[in-house]
């Protein structure tokens, strides 16, 4: 199945112009690279306009631009790419490979956290223990299961018609849409996620401070697990 990369955006101008480098780079490439804007105010369409992506324009929310993109999108399968989150040159390969095993519903790269000065370890670590962790905290029963919980920065990945099926993200969610995602897949199949690198920007830890980050994390998660979602946007403020 041909590749879509979907890149849900709003005001993204500082971190497209590495991103859009870093695409240029992907052997082979996608079938399309899809910007789905939620009504940026700066150059972020401009900047995809003068790289050739396809544009798609809806209201703002990372869920409902999600669930827009997939709708639109021409690949079979779906990689959602965040704006700085910048991916290996073979990402279309591993995207292909790993979703020809039928038994995976669900995957994504590893995420490191990193910034102009220095990598995150310690954060990038404990991103990785969550995935563990939270289900076992707030979803037990898929945790047995070998349900993983994804989030943004991973570069999720699916096929197309399944995540159609499922009905996609919940519309309004400003944030954790991809844990959501993850509860959903796994009625399908094994939630993964592959051994190869991608890289995130540190821009939040660097504003906030990495113990303030941490508990920004660790309370939107909790939210999102005992239902409190429609809270969850106004503890977790935009970074750009």
């Amino acid at each position: 199945m041909s590749v879509t990369l979907l890149v849900p955006v709003l005001d993204e101008e500082k971190a497209l112009p590495e991103l859009v480098d870093a695409l240029t780079k992907l052997d082979p490439a996608p079938e399309e690279i899809l910007l789905v804007d939620g009504g940026s105010s700066d150059a972020s369409v401009a900047i995809a306009e003068t790289a050739g992506w396809r544009l798609l324009q809806c209201e703002k929310g990372r869920a409902r631009q999600i669930n827009f993109g997939v709708e639109q999108a021409q690949g079979g399968l779906v990689c959602v790419v965040h704006a700085d989150t910048l991916p290996p040159s073979d990402m279309v390969q591993v995207i292909e490979e790993t979703l020809a095993d039928p038994r995976i519903a669900l995957a994504s790269f590893t995420p490191v956290i990193r910034g102009p000065e220095k990598t995150r370890w310690g954060t990038t670590l404990h991103n990785w223990a969550k995935t563990w962790y939270a289900p076992l905290i707030t979803r037990p029963h898929l945790f047995v299961r070998g349900v993983r919980l994804l989030f943004g920065d991973h570069a999720m990945f699916f096929r197309r018609a399944d995540f159609l099926k499922i009905g996609g993200c919940t519309p309004g969610d400003a944030v954790m849409e991809e844990a959501d995602l993850c509860v959903k897949f796994a009625r399908l199949g094994k939630v993964k996620i592959v051994p190869r690198r991608v890289y995130t920007s540190d821009r939040r830890i660097a504003a906030w401070g990495p113990l303030k980050a941490n508990w920004i994390y660790f309370k939107v998660g909790m939210l999102w697990a005992f239902g409190l979602r429609s809270r969850m946007g106004q503890h977790y403020p935009d970074v750009r």
